[in-house]
């Protein structure tokens, strides 16, 4: 039986390179984003190697995300894997200076669209079983304090603390749930947390050997075929 994944988030960093790699592997594959130029030259490379369905999709939109599991064709509705990579940083100002539409848009990025999407999916993933998986990306920030890391901290706090949970309301159901907190990584997530400013985000990973987004999804490939007891 075909596997199938479903990766918020896919049209860069850690959810492209996620989409590859099981692709590789013959997984049928489930991928949201809401650039649907990029989506589509995706799915049209990866179609020549797998069964692939897109979905042009902002996680914040709570009706959206809903019409969207509700409309997945018979082929792909049997899910066995999710990755909630779709994610953000916005700026490093201290408080005082933040935009709060920026802290709006994380905590409605981060936090919302995750939960949405994980509650909209848990029925499948439920009805596959043993061995189905929820992979939520959550990051060292969520841990570890540093200036200008406020609301995105605390976004990924909130990620930590709901997977430990979720897992633990999942028992018994044979679905697994892992938060994995990369540290610092090379993608253009941090163009984006910088405005598109090339200096700083150069600055970011000067002298250092960061972690790359096919690392994140070697890692994620590896967690989702464990043996179905390893939670």
């Amino acid at each position: 039986m075909t596997s199938t994944v479903f990766i918020t988030g896919a049209t860069s960093g850690f959810g492209e390179a996620c989409a590859r790699r099981f692709a590789e592997a013959g997984w049928s594959l489930v991928l949201t984003g809401r650039r649907e130029d990029r989506l589509q030259a995706l799915s049209a490379e990866l179609s020549k190697q797998t069964k692939v369905h897109t979905l042009t999709l902002d996680v914040r939109d709570r009706a959206g995300v809903e019409r969207a599991v509700e409309s997945l064709p018979a082929e792909f509705a049997k899910i066995r894997g999710l990755i909630n990579n779709a994610g953000l940083a916005l700026g490093i100002d201290p408080a005082p200076k933040c935009d709060l539409d920026d802290w709006d848009t994380m905590i409605d990025t981060n936090i919302k669209g995750l939960v949405y999407t994980t509650r909209m999916l848990l029925s499948r993933l439920i009805a596959y079983g043993r061995g189905a998986s929820i992979v939520n990306l959550g990051s060292v920030a969520g841990n570890y304090p540093y200036p200008g890391g406020n609301v995105y901290g605390g976004t990924k706090a909130f990620v930590g603390q709901f997977s430990l949970n979720l897992r633990n309301d999942l028992v018994g159901t044979g679905v697994r749930v892992t938060n994995l907190e990369p540290g610092l990584c090379e993608s253009e997530f941090s163009l984006v947390r910088f405005g598109g400013d090339q200096a700083k985000y150069d600055a970011t990973y000067a002298g250092a050997e960061p972690i790359q987004p096919q690392d994140i999804a070697d890692t994620i490939f590896w967690i989702m075929n464990t043996p179905a007891h390893v939670n």
